[in-house]
């Protein structure tokens, strides 16, 4: 029961955020009585702080699974920002920059947690990417993932950007562009537009 609580609260509050979600909303949903769910979390806080720990395992689990298909570099990093776009689908405003504004220790944890993570995907990509021809050799690999990185999560700052259906996706295609640019060879500059092409909004 309680991964499937985990689960239904994760959907909902990706679509409607982390600030207007009750502990009523979520037990309605499933139809259960608010009582089962204090039996595995001991508030909301309690309930979001795990919900964001579960999300980020999956998140990483799924962006393993890509890493392992196969891709070239450059297809890899856009099939890791389709599961994103996917992920993000119905949300109209950041969640992340909720958890920033409402759960801010919730936030720092998984902000140092996520970094660990992408960092090693990130520098994993530029390697891969280089080896494969598609990035320039001449890259500070160090500087090019906290780059990314910082760029990235940026687009989840409501005070830089206003958001409405679809901007959190056009965001994140708009960083990704730009990274792959920044390192691409003449061959990647052409698999980025081939990728590009393909992307229906």
């Amino acid at each position: 029961m309680k991964r499937t609580i985990l689960q239904k609260a994760s959907e909902i509050f990706l679509k409607l955020g982390f600030k207007s979600v009750t502990m009523d909303d979520i037990a309605n949903e499933l139809a259960i009585s608010k009582k089962t769910i204090y039996k595995y979390f001991k508030n909301k806080e309690d309930l979001v702080d795990i919900t964001t720990s579960y999300l980020h395992e999956e998140m990483h689990k799924s962006v393993l699974c890509i890493c392992d298909k196969g891709y070239n570099a450059i297809e890899e990093n856009f099939e890791i920002k389709k599961m994103f776009k996917d992920l993000l689908k119905n949300s109209d405003d950041s969640p992340m920059f909720q958890l920033k504004k409402y759960y801010p220790k919730t936030y720092s944890k998984v902000m140092t947690k996520e970094f660990t993570m992408f960092k090693d995907c990130i520098l994993n990509n530029i390697e891969k990417g280089i080896k494969e021809g598609l990035y320039r050799k001449d890259i500070d690999k160090e500087l090019t993932t906290k780059f990314y990185f910082s760029l990235a999560t940026s687009v989840h700052d409501a005070n830089f950007y206003t958001y409405n259906k679809n901007t959190l996706n056009k965001l994140e295609t708009s960083v990704l562009e730009y990274h792959t640019r920044a390192m691409a060879t003449s061959k990647g500059l052409q698999i980025l537009e081939e990728q590009l092409q393909k992307i229906n909004y």
